[in-house]
C-alpha cells in the first residue's frame, strides 16, 4: 500500500506516518497532513465568523451574571468578545444513517479547539491570538 506521510511531521525529524492508500502494490510514499498540524494550520487562520477577534469566550447559559460581569471587564478590549453560548446540542435532529457522512469522527465537528475552563465558560483562540 502507497504510505501516506505527513511533510510538516518529516521536517521536524518524526516519522509522519498518517495512514495508507491504494494502490496496493505501490510502495511508495505521498503527502498528506497529519491532525496536529492541521489543527495548527486552521488555528492560524482568522475567524470568518468573527473578524478581529484573537480570543472568543463562551459564557454557559446558566450563567447570566457571569456573562454580564465578564462583558463589562472585557469591554473594549481588543480581539476579545463575550458572547452567551447558545448551541442546544445536536443540530441533526434525527438519528438515521446519512448516505454520505462528511465528518471521519465526532471529533472532527469543531474546526477550532475549544478550551473548557470553570465554572461556566469556554475560551476559543483564533488566528496568532493565543498565547504560546
Amino acid at each position: 500500500m502507497m504510505k501516506i506521510v505527513c511533510s510538516w511531521c518529516r521536517q521536524e525529524g518524526l516519522p509522519g506516518l498518517v495512514g495508507e492508500k491504494p494502490p496496493l502494490d505501490d510502495p511508495e510514499e505521498t503527502h498528506g497532513i497529519c491532525r496536529r498540524h492541521a489543527r495548527a494550520l486552521l488555528e492560524a487562520l482568522p475567524s470568518a465568523s468573527f473578524p478581529r477577534v484573537d480570543l472568543l469566550v463562551l459564557v454557559h447559559p446558566r450563567e447570566p451574571r457571569l456573562f454580564d460581569y465578564l462583558e463589562r471587564r472585557l469591554a473594549g478590549v481588543r480581539g476579545v468578545k463575550v458572547l452567551l453560548d447558545r448551541r442546544r446540542g445536536e443540530r441533526r435532529r434525527r438519528q438515521e444513517p446519512v448516505e454520505s457522512e462528511r465528518r471521519r469522527s465526532r471529533a472532527d465537528r469543531r474546526v477550532r479547539d475549544e478550551v473548557p475552563v470553570p465554572p461556566g465558560y469556554l475560551l476559543v483562540w483564533f488566528g496568532r491570538g493565543r498565547p504560546a
